[in-house]
């Protein structure tokens, strides 16, 4: 078939139907499997004629498909930010088409598509990577991230994390291109293509005649011949689908949780991010929080989760127990002496004179004294002193701004969504509760729930279940808090750990260590929820190893980049599309 230009544009547009169409968390994920092939063919498309394209061209071809994905999946952003989707939909896609434009590269100047095809895993799953470690951190659209609600797929997460996920769908990619390739090459043609040819050929003075040797006429003339290579593919790609899936399904339904219960009291106090937030008195904001919870607490309860920015008084760190927030819940839990509570809070501290301070750090207006803003769990019980976590995966754009060096003028441009504005102080280190007479537990804010390794760093810390405080009322009921909410089901799996999610409004719910839910709340209403889960102390390969299968795509990344410069430099090839 012969392709015009415009013919590349509309597979390009396909590929970003198909990979949206696959998207949680009303999407089929099977889509995944083939939603880049369009977008392959094109790339193919180009290598096998390039004096009709110019350098670069790839890129250009590859933008639109990419920017309707993004749109299509995380348009809901706009609802908190217009600036801040228009930044991450518009970057994201030039970022992943910079991907397929340096496979395409690699590809052309190693002379190998098994190097090119190499180097189109290792450059995506390196190019994720980043994006889970860098201050423009924007992990939302991994590959892997693509079977939050079809989890029962994927429950050797436990082994590979989300990345295993991502290195399935891109070598699908790969395997049903070469198979539809592979089909068009093969050496037979259906009979009615061949006679169409010669019809179309034909004049009135030249009639049709058929004969029993016609192209009509199958076999024995035309036989179909099927080279093993193609036989290969035709096998493996079914057998790369499915094996994955059955296996996950054989953990699952042998996946047995010791038990070892802890009693929650989850609260969704459904506080209006926008409207009252930042306005309500601290002393309705915990009436509200205790009225939900109280009822359902009583001395079995180990834990009374609260949300993220529950609390929105200006607490200073130097001395929090002075204020009326904490008063208040240390007045409410006073009667529980075994009751934890966890409660989300805007926090600052001050340094002290001739204290060092971090890039984060912010000055007073009237003085040259500076400070730290956090956005912080709080942990209280009947113990001393209270525990905090400060967040550490931080939403660029709201929460953090670049931090390169030179680059400390972009916090004048950071989004203010009523809150503290600018970037925020962050932990080193991912802290872990002392309780009292229960297992110790780790918290993830928000955002942090996306990030594996990350995660997974509280586990290996000792946390032996995990709790989700968030705040996904700025979306409005869009798949944004549904996607959110999903995500959580694979950190259940890669950890297997059970969690406990408190959204302040959005979705609160009990997950297993399996990463099914339970006492799944509504949008937009006030919710409690009173639950067992389950405790783990074992460590899965993937907590252990972290995200290993993701270094090692980027040192593969590094090295194929290297091979592919260095062969236009030496050999004095033109770079162009």
């Amino acid at each position: 078939m012969k392709f015009r230009k415009f013919h590349l544009i509309l597979l390009s547009l396909l590929s970003g139907v198909i990979l949206s169409l696959a998207w949680p968390e009303r999407g089929f994920p099977a889509l995944l499997f083939v939603g880049l092939v369009p977008m392959l063919f094109i790339e193919d498309y180009i290598t096998r004629h390039p004096e009709k394209f110019i350098k670069f061209s790839l890129l250009f071809y590859a933008y639109p498909g990419f920017l309707l994905w993004n749109l299509l999946t995380t348009w809901w952003i706009a609802n908190s930010t217009l600036v801040g989707a228009v930044m991450a939909i518009v970057l994201n896609s030039l970022f992943m088409s910079i991907i397929f434009q340096a496979f395409h590269f690699t590809r052309k100047k190693l002379h190998s598509p098994l190097a090119g095809y190499a180097a189109l895993v290792s450059y995506w799953i390196a190019f994720e990577y980043l994006h889970l470690n860098w201050d423009l951190n924007w992990p939302w659209l991994n590959l892997g991230n693509g079977f939050a609600t079809y989890y029962k797929w994927v429950q050797w997460y436990e082994y590979t994390g989300a990345f295993g996920g991502t290195l399935w769908v891109l070598v699908a990619n790969i395997i049903a291109l070469q198979l539809m390739k592979k089909l068009q090459m093969t050496n037979y043609q259906l009979p009615m293509t061949n006679f169409f040819r010669r019809v179309s050929r034909v004049t009135p003075s030249h009639p049709v005649t058929l004969s029993p040797c016609h192209p009509v006429t199958l076999l024995p003339c035309h036989p179909v011949t099927l080279s093993p290579c193609y036989l290969v593919t035709l096998l493996l790609f079914p057998l790369w689908l499915a094996l994955p899936i059955l296996s996950s399904f054989i953990i699952y339904n042998n996946y047995d949780e010791k038990k070892s219960p802890v009693n929650f009291v989850v609260v969704q106090p459904n506080i209006d991010p926008y409207s009252e937030q930042y306005s309500l008195p601290p002393d309705e904001v915990i009436k509200r929080i205790m009225a939900l919870a109280l009822p359902e607490t009583d001395s079995n309860t180990n834990f009374l989760v609260a949300p993220e920015s529950a609390i929105q008084e200006s607490m200073w760190e130097n001395d929090l127990t002075s204020f009326t927030s904490i008063r208040l819940l240390k007045q409410a839990i006073a009667p529980y002496p075994n009751l934890n509570m966890l409660v989300g809070g805007s926090t600052f501290y001050q340094l002290v004179p001739g204290e060092s301070r971090k890039r984060w750090s912010r000055k007073f207006t009237d003085s040259d004294n500076a400070y730290y803003a956090y956005n912080a769990a709080i942990m209280l019980n009947s113990l001393d002193s209270l525990q905090l976590y400060h967040k550490s995966k931080l939403t660029p754009g709201v929460e953090i701004l670049p931090s390169f060096k030179g680059f400390k003028w972009l916090e004048k441009f950071a989004i203010d969504l009523g809150g503290t504005v600018g970037s925020l102080g962050m932990d080193s280190i991912r802290k872990v509760y002392m309780t009292v007479g229960t297992v110790k537990v780790g918290p993830a804010i928000c955002y942090e729930s996306i990030f594996g390794e990350f995660f997974g760093e509280f586990v290996r810390n000792g946390a032996q279940i995990m709790i989700i405080i968030t705040n996904d009322g700025w979306w409005g009921n869009t798949a944004g808090h549904r996607q959110h909410f999903s995500f959580a089901h694979l950190r259940a799996i890669e950890t297997r750990r059970s969690i406990a999610r408190s959204a302040n409004t959005g979705i609160s719910a009990l997950i297993d260590q399996r990463g099914d839910a339970r006492q799944v709340t509504a949008y937009w209403a006030p919710a409690v929820i009173k639950g067992t889960l389950n405790a783990n102390d074992k460590i899965t390969f993937y907590v252990a190893h972290g995200d290993y299968l993701a270094r090692f795509f980027s040192y593969l990344a590094g090295l194929l980049i290297l091979a592919a410069v260095g062969r236009a430099f030496f050999k004095g090839n033109r770079v162009r599309g």
